[in-house]
C-alpha cells in the first residue's frame, strides 16, 4: 500500500533504532521543516506551468497455483527495469509510470504502454514461475503465507515494523466486520502488505492546492464504490474495498486507551476541509509523533537563503509515515519545489481500462468541481464526506452516500446524475480528446448502469464456484485464474462473464 512511498522518497533508512537525542534532534529539524515551507509557499516559485499526471500501480505475485509467490527479489531481478520496485512483502512489486501531461490523446498512448510493459514484466516474471496480478487484496492469501519470509529484504520495513510495535506496545487486533467477520490478532504488520492500490498524482500550484484536496476528498466515496476490488481477505468475505479498513487497523499505532482518548489513527481521512496545504503539514507535525527519526545534514534555512531549493528530508519522511488517502506531497525535482495531491483511494485493478477508466473520471470530477464557485464542500459536512467513504468501502454499489441537493443517493444515480458529466466537462477543460473521454468515462457509465465492478464479480464468481462443489479456498483459486485471464483480455471488468 505504498508504506514505503516516503513523501515520494524511496530511499533507505540507515538504521533501525535511534536515540532520545537523536528523536529530540529530528523534532527540531521537523519543525524547521514546517517554518521553511511556510516562508517557500509564501515565496518560492513552484513548478505547476504543465499539469502532470503519474500513477503507481502496487501488484501482487503468485505461482502455478495462483498461490502468493514469495519472489519479488527474483522477479524484479529479472524484470531490470528501474520502473518496477519492491513493496513491503516479498509477493508484492510496485510499478511507476511516469508523470505526462493530460491534453489530447495522452491517455491513449498511456494504455497502451502500460499493457506493453506490465506484458513484458508478466513474460520475465514467467520465467520465475510466477504472475502479475493487479487486484486490491489477494484471495488466495492466508494466515501461514504471512508467519515468516513475508517481508522483502530492506531496513525501513523492519524499522517501520519495529516502530509500530514499538509505539502500540501489543499485538494488532485486526476485527472487520461483513458477510463473514474476521477477527485475528497480528504480531507483525504482515497484514497491511496484503493491500495494493494505485495511486494517482496531480501536480498542482500552492495556490491550487487546498481546493483540489478537498474536492479529491469529496470524490473519495463515489471513487470507492465505483472501483471496490477487495472483497476477500483471510478466505472471509468482508467489504467490497476490505483493504481500507484492513491498512487502517493494520499500521495503527494505537493501543486501546489512547483510541479511546481520541487520539488520531496514522491511517487517516483527515478532520477538516483546509485552506491551504500547510494545514496538513502543520496537522501531520502537531499530532504525529515520529516513526522513522532519521536526520539529514541539511540546514533548510541556510539552503534557501542562498537561493536554492531546500529538500526538507524530515518534514517529507514524517508525511511519508501517515497514510493520509489524499497526502499532500512536496517534492523537488530538476532543482525546483513542487507540489501533488496524491490519491490513495483506489485498489489496483482489474485491467489497464478500468485503471485508467478510474484516472480519468477523478481527473475529470476533480478539475470541475475544484473550479466551482460555490464548491461541493462549502454545502457538505467534512463528516459526512467521510461517512460516504466508510460507506463506499464497506458496501460498494449498495453504498448510501449524502450529496448536497440530491439528500441520500446510490452510487449509481449519483454518478450517472452528477459526476459523468462533472468528469466530461473536466477532461474537456483539461483539453483531452473526445474519443479519450468517451472510451474511458464509457466504462465509468457501463459499470454504474450494471453496478458490477471488481468487488461485485470476485463475489458472484466465488459464490458460483461453491455452488458447484468447491471448497471456498479452491474456489479463490479458481477465481484467481480466471480473474487473471480476463485481466490480460484487458476489457472493463463491467463486462466480465462468470465461470464457463
Amino acid at each position: 500500500m505504498g508504506v514505503t512511498s516516503i513523501g515520494g522518497v524511496g530511499e533507505e533508512v540507515k538504521q533501525t533504532d535511534f536515540s532520545r537525542e537523536h528523536r529530540r534532534e529530528y523534532r527540531r529539524k521537523v519543525q524547521l521543516c514546517l517554518d521553511v515551507f511556510e516562508t517557500m509557499l509564501a515565496q518560492s516559485s513552484f513548478e505547476f506551468e504543465r499539469p502532470l499526471t503519474g500513477m503507481e500501480i502496487e501488484c501482487n505475485l503468485v505461482d502455478a497455483d495462483y498461490q502468493p509467490a514469495m519472489s519479488n527479489s527474483e522477479v524484479l531481478a529479472s524484470i531490470a527495469d528501474p520502473a518496477y520496485q519492491t513493496e513491503l512483502g516479498a509477493y508484492n512489486i510496485e510499478f511507476n509510470v511516469p508523470p505526462r501531461p493530460l491534453p489530447g490523446r495522452a491517455a491513449l498512448e498511456l494504455e497502451s504502454e502500460v499493457r506493453a510493459s506490465l506484458n513484458a514484466a508478466e513474460g520475465k516474471a514467467g520465467a520465475d514461475g510466477a504472475h502479475i496480478v493487479m487486484i486490491g487484496i489477494l484471495p488466495t492469501l492466508m494466515p501461514e503465507h504471512l508467519s515468516n519470509g513475508w517481508m522483502s529484504e530492506s531496513t525501513r520495513y523492519q524499522a517501520l515494523n519495529d516502530s509500530i510495535f514499538t509505539a502500540r506496545g501489543e499485538d494488532i487486533l485486526i476485527d472487520i466486520g461483513g458477510p463473514e467477520r474476521l477477527s485475528i490478532q497480528a504480531a507483525t504488520i504482515a497484514p497491511e502488505s496484503a493491500c495494493t492500490s494505485m495511486q494517482l498524482h496531480l501536480q498542482v500550484s500552492p495556490a491550487d492546492f487546498a481546493r483540489n484536496w478537498n474536492a479529491a476528498q469529496v470524490i473519495a466515496g463515489p471513487q470507492l464504490a465505483l472501483g471496490a476490488n477487495s472483497p476477500f481477505f483471510f478466505g472471509h468475505q468482508l467489504w467490497a474495498e476490505t483493504r481500507i479498513e484492513l491498512f487502517t487497523q493494520a499500521t495503527d499505532t494505537r493501543p486501546d486507551e489512547l483510541k479511546t482518548q481520541g487520539v488520531r489513527p496514522r491511517v487517516w481521512f483527515g478532520e477538516r476541509w483546509i485552506t491551504s496545504i500547510f494545514d496538513l503539514f502543520e496537522e501531520n507535525v502537531r499530532y504525529f509523533p515520529s516513526l522513522l527519526p532519521e536526520v539529514s545534514d541539511e540546514d533548510p534555512v541556510a539552503e534557501l537563503a542562498a537561493g536554492r531549493t531546500p529538500k526538507l528530508s524530515e518534514l517529507r519522511l514524517h508525511n511519508g509515515t501517515i497514510y493520509r488517502w489524499n497526502r499532500p506531497v512536496y517534492d523537488v525535482v530538476n532543482g525546483k519545489p513542487h507540489l501533488r495531491v496524491e490519491n490513495r483511494v483506489l485498489p489496483a485493478g482489474p485491467t489497464v481500462i478500468d485503471m485508467l477508466a478510474n484516472s480519468a473520471f477523478y481527473y475529470g470530477v476533480l478539475r470541475t468541481m475544484s473550479e466551482e464557485d460555490r464548491p461541493l464542500w462549502t454545502k457538505l459536512s467534512f463528516a459526512a464526506a467521510e461517512h460516504n467513504f466508510r460507506d463506499a468501502a464497506q458496501n460498494g454499489m449498495d453504498a448510501r452516500l449524502y450529496w448536497p441537493g440530491l439528500g441520500e443517493v446510490t452510487p449509481d444515480e449519483l454518478v450517472l446524475r452528477q459526476l459523468l458529466p462533472m468528469a466530461d466537462e473536466g477532461l474537456r477543460r483539461w483539453g483531452v480528446a473526445t474519443e479519450v473521454r468517451d472510451r474511458y468515462l464509457g466504462v465509468i457509465e457501463g459499470r454504474a448502469k450494471t453496478g458490477r465492478n471488481g468487488a461485485t464479480w470476485q463475489i458472484e464468481t466465488v459464490h458460483a464456484l461453491q455452488e458447484r462443489g468447491l471448497a471456498r479456498p479452491a474456489a479463490l483459486a479458481e477465481m484467481l485464474r480466471l480473474y487473471c485471464q480476463r485481466m490480460h483480455s484487458n476489457e472493463p471488468v463491467h463486462t466480465w462473464d462468470g465461470p464457463a
